[in-house]
């Protein structure tokens, strides 16, 4: 067991923050492609107009306001200020916003636009018309970037030293896995329980899970702040008060960042090409909200199993047996043969694509892919990703994680999302199944990259400090 008996009053309070964290992210995650993916008029082909645009937009400005507050605001202000409007906006949505959802769509004119445009562009229009869902589908999506990678991870870093990220971080991780189990059966209980009826219920029920667990997020990391970090901090940190643009500009420059940009771009843009694609599929096989979200809470479920096991069993074992090297490198080549399995049958069985009811062969590759790229993220990517930043000084620290888990993991969906929008527009179709063929090539570009990044990556600093014996 690589945790003494000293280091459970640090280990518990963050393994409770990771629990919640995951949690409320299989949560939104499961009710932002469900609201999208099966609203009138709109599908899968929105997500590519959402994450291409709206939430990169909004990512890079939320980049911008959390570098501006950290040189302004002590970690702990930083932290309660960067949460609170998530906490906030959950219980606008869940109460307000969509209660009152078809009241506040601008239908009329939604429909004149779609009369202007044409129906292949209906799923631009579907943002304004839904601008609701949107706003939930931007808060969803910055909640993995800001609250785990941001607020989440970069605590940790800073309480964390190298020899006890490689003990501790695969734990974190197995924390969250179980937090994702505990999501899957809550998910399809309250799909199931109000399925025909009225979703609305279903709704504020699993956003009232989502409100607690923020709560429980804020309550863990206030004890813990208390207790150890308010030591190595006063009211206001002691940094260096350097411009925006000067300090943005050390980040821009810094080669060891921009290559873990690259295995955060390369995760993000193999892995939406193929899930974007997946959920075209699975919404045929399941047109109505309820049998969707069920669906995606089993999907969620199983992908908690594995990723637990994987996390408690193999990932941690990895990086103490094997270095920080070989464990960065198991997730790009676990993906790309994931990747090839489901394009694969998606290419050899295109019939299955307009036969009614035999789509469950392309829907479970496509939910194995999911599941291994999720698993193999908590299980190996965010440990190694999390152990590269350590070394920094802390200045570039915080900052480069705001670029490079905020902005580059947004550009990593958005460059997908750009993608996918303009094949959708050269080819002049709304289907996101008839451009999959020439999305392919960019999923090895973006391995490759992510390859490379590692390659760079591997210093003797990393490597040996991950390949520490257990206590």
């Amino acid at each position: 067991w690589p945790v003494q008996k000293t280091e459970y009053g640090k280990l518990l309070p963050l393994l409770l923050m990771k629990f919640f964290a995951s949690f409320n992210f299989a949560v939104l995650h499961a009710m932002k492609d469900t609201l999208i993916v099966t609203s009138k008029g709109s599908g899968a082909e929105v997500i590519p107009v959402l994450k291409g645009g709206f939430v990169l937009i909004f990512a890079f400005l939320a980049m911008i306001i959390y570098t501006k507050l950290s040189n302004i605001l002590s970690r702990t202000k930083l932290f309660y200020t960067t949460i609170a409007p998530f906490l906030l906006f959950f219980v606008l949505y869940a109460f307000v916003l969509y209660p009152n959802r078809e009241s506040l769509a601008p239908h009329a004119s939604a429909d004149w636009l779609v009369s202007v445009l044409g129906k292949n562009r209906e799923h631009f229009v579907a943002v304004y018309r839904y601008w609701t869902d949107a706003l939930f589908f931007l808060m969803a999506e910055l909640w993995g970037g800001i609250v785990i990678a941001l607020l989440f991870w970069g605590f940790a870093n800073r309480i964390n030293s190298l020899q006890e990220a490689s003990r501790f971080y695969t734990l974190f991780s197995a924390g969250g896995h179980v937090g994702v189990i505990c999501a899957s059966p809550l998910i399809w209980f309250f799909a199931t329980k109000y399925a025909g009826s009225n979703y609305g219920y279903t709704i504020q029920w699993l956003m009232s899970l989502v409100i607690f667990g923020t709560i429980a997020i804020i309550t863990s990391f206030t004890f813990l702040n208390n207790r150890i970090e308010k030591v190595n901090e006063t009211a206001k940190d002691p940094k260096p008060q350097e411009s925006f643009k000067k300090s943005l500009a050390v980040v821009l420059r810094s080669p060891y960042l921009g290559c873990i940009a690259l295995m955060v771009i390369g995760y993000g843009l193999s892995v939406n090409i193929i899930e974007v694609t997946w959920k075209a599929v699975l919404k045929l096989n399941y047109p109505l909200p309820s049998d969707y979200q069920a669906f995606m809470g089993i999907v969620s479920g199983v992908t908690g199993v594995v990723s637990f096991l994987l996390a408690l069993f193999v990932g941690g074992n990895l990086i103490r047996n094997f270095g920080w090297y070989k464990s960065a490198l198991a997730t790009p080549l676990i993906l790309g043969l994931a990747t090839a399995l489901f394009l694969t049958t998606y290419f050899l069985f295109p019939s299955l694509l307009i036969v009614t009811g035999t789509l469950n062969l392309i829907v479970l590759t496509g939910a194995i892919h999911n599941i291994l790229c999720k698993s193999m993220k908590y299980c190996l990517f965010d440990p190694t990703k999390e152990m590269a930043y350590i070394p920094l000084d802390p200045e570039t620290q915080t900052k480069g994680k705001a670029a490079v888990d905020v902005v580059a993991a947004r550009f990593g969906k958005s460059g997908s999302s750009w993608l996918q929008a303009g094949l959708l527009e050269l080819l002049a179709t709304s289907s996101i199944l008839s451009i999959t063929p020439y999305l392919a090539p960019f999923v090895l570009l973006a391995l490759a990259a992510w390859l490379l990044g590692i390659r760079y990556l591997r210093t003797p600093t990393l490597q040996d400090s991950a390949s520490v014996s257990t206590p």
